[in-house]
């Protein structure tokens, strides 16, 4: 797992408006970095309302809001649609970044076992450096507790 105060690790993805995006893009901003399991699902759809309904708290702090999953583009683009989400969703089918940044693996939901995406944030720096790492975290929160973490670094 990347931990706070390494470099994040760069990577290009493709955007839900089908470009091509790398995390280098944003070299100088505050970035909020989040993993996610899968769009249109509750917890999910509950915390990109949280980003969605605080976003300009986020742009007051001149803050880029990046959301990765393994859908694919076309999902993003249902779900960017449907709740008028203003940021960007990255598609990682393949979930080469999740791993690289160490949030793909094993969970166990209803007595299955799966592969999949912790529910995880990196705050990136203006440096590009891992200012704070969030695990598990919470999707009726999460827009409060990363903007209480941007306030901090």
């Amino acid at each position: 797992m990347v931990t706070e105060g390494e470099p994040a690790p760069d990577f290009t993805l493709t955007s839900d408006a089908g470009e091509e995006v790398s995390l280098s893009d944003f070299r100088g901003k505050p970035v909020v970095l989040y993993f996610y399991p899968k769009d249109d699902t509750p917890g999910c759809t509950a915390q990109a309302h949280g980003i969605r309904d605080a976003y300009g708290e986020f742009e007051r702090a001149g803050a880029v809001v990046l959301g990765i999953s393994p859908d694919k583009v076309a999902e993003h683009v249902k779900f960017k649609e449907k709740y008028d989400l203003p940021f960007t969703l990255l598609a990682d089918p393949e979930h080469e970044v999740a791993e690289r940044y160490g949030v793909w693996g094993e969970k166990k939901y209803m007595g299955r076992t799966y592969h999949g995406v912790s529910r995880t944030t990196f705050l990136v720096a203006p440096d590009g450096t891992v200012a704070k790492v969030m695990h598990d975290v919470k999707p009726a929160t999460h827009a409060d507790d990363v903007l209480a973490a941007l306030a901090a670094a």
